[in-house]
């Protein structure tokens, strides 16, 4: 009877030690299955990342900033340090911003935003601009995010509001006009004044004086890509007056008699401009098919809506300051379109770029992420993408570069052509 007991026991628990061992067994080649896996994506991500080692400069280490919690000022004599010790060489250049102190928090995000991005390796100095006197707890707030100098204007009355031969009546009417048709910021009196400060008026601060080159950066954007070299610098080593990330089409009914006030310039001054042939011009006035679309607009002039988008501009400044751009403004604002209308100065700074300078003094910085709202730009190149640490997916909705409502290709076609800056460098 014990035999036959122990056989019942065996026959009964053997099959369940079996299968226990079964389990464990198969349980052990499977981690040691995910352990080769995680081992294998710990070699790809060594090998992607000593990739990018060199224009990321991955191999060297600054010195720690280290955390502090006290109230004695210099408890570990702590200094800013330069990116990896390293001086990077500075144009003569600043980052430009027109702002409002209600617009604080926007600014700080762009600021933060840009100097991760770019300025934190060559601490450029950040220009405001305001029509009313700058609040202390802006200039504090500002001051801190910035790595180079921060420096405050104000604008003077005479250069921000409206001129004292516009026609206050006619004005207010055509205010209520665009604003009963829905025309965006149509019945808006400051916006007014802003486009038109920033058609002519900008690059006249006194602030200004000292420099060559501004960046405009406007409150609530971000820069989606590390910048792979300092756009100042391109622009003078290639020679370059205007540079630009996004183009699209203008609203019509914002800028309904602009290209009359063009021609009439265009006709004034021909043969003391570029010769049309020379210059960007057809890029203002193709209408035709490029790739598989046609303008999603058909204007009512000669003009296809195209123009930059200038809250991302990089310009040379002394351009702006000469007599054919001035000449070139003057001959616009006397028409009183700034206000009778709703002209914006992304439309008259494309326009006069494309007919004052040569298309490859035009640049497009095609590898530099940006996004204001409701559209953006990314690198097309994966490569690039990982390289410049991204976080943005070409793809994406938002966007806009080969979209139908983009000029980008209008420009490919009739500007500069597409350029690659890492292909060549020039020295100096």
């Amino acid at each position: 009877m014990a035999k036959r007991g122990s056989l019942y026991v065996l026959g009964i628990f053997l099959p369940i030690w079996t299968l226990l061992i079964y389990i464990f067994c198969k349980e052990l080649l499977l981690i040691r299955k995910y352990q080769n896996i995680d081992n294998s994506y710990t070699i790809d991500s060594q090998k992607a990342k000593e990739k990018y080692d060199s224009s990321r400069r991955r191999h060297y280490f600054p010195h720690l900033k280290l955390s502090r919690n006290s109230y004695d000022e210099n408890a570990l004599n702590y200094t800013r340090q330069d990116d990896f010790n390293h001086v990077y060489p500075r144009e003569n250049a600043t980052i430009l911003m027109l702002v409002r102190n209600s617009e604080l928090e926007g600014a700080l995000d762009s600021m933060r935003s840009l100097e991760d991005r770019f300025n934190n390796k060559y601490h450029y100095d950040w220009t405001f601009l305001n029509d009313v006197p700058f609040d202390q707890d802006f200039i504090e707030a500002t001051t801190a995010m910035a790595s180079g100098k921060a420096q405050y204007a104000l604008i003077p009355p005479e250069d921000w509001n409206r001129p004292t031969w516009i026609n206050e009546t006619f004005f207010e009417e055509r205010l209520r006009e665009m604003e009963d048709d829905g025309v965006l910021y149509g019945g808006s009196k400051s916006y007014r004044n802003m486009c038109r400060f920033n058609s002519g008026f900008f690059f006249k601060q006194s602030i200004l004086d000292d420099y060559d080159y501004y960046f405009r950066v406007e409150p609530n954007v971000k820069y989606y890509c590390d910048f792979p070299y300092d756009p100042f610098r391109i622009m003078r080593l290639k020679g370059k007056k205007y540079g630009f990330v996004i183009s699209l089409y203008e609203y019509e009914e914002t800028i309904p008699t602009l290209w009359d006030a063009v021609e009439k310039y265009l006709e004034t001054n021909e043969g003391t401009i570029l010769p049309k042939e020379e210059s960007a011009y057809a890029f203002l006035t193709d209408s035709g098919l490029v790739g598989k679309h046609y303008p999603i607009i058909e204007a009512n002039s000669n003009y296809n809506l195209c123009h930059f988008w200038s809250n991302f501009e990089i310009g040379d400044l002394n351009f702006f300051r000469g007599d054919e751009y001035k000449k070139f403004f003057e001959s616009l604002d006397i028409k009183g379109g700034f206000y009778y209308e709703r002209w914006g100065d992304a439309p008259v700074h494309s326009i006069g770029v494309s007919l004052l300078l040569k298309p490859d003094e035009i640049i497009h910085f095609d590898e530099l992420g940006y996004f204001h709202s409701p559209f953006g730009t990314c690198p097309a190149s994966y490569a690039v993408r990982l390289d410049q640490r991204c976080r943005c997916q070409s793809d994406d909705e938002s966007v806009i570069d080969i979209a139908p409502h983009s000029c980008l290709m209008r420009w490919w076609k009739n500007g500069s052509g597409k350029y690659f800056l890492k292909e060549e460098q020039p020295q100096v």
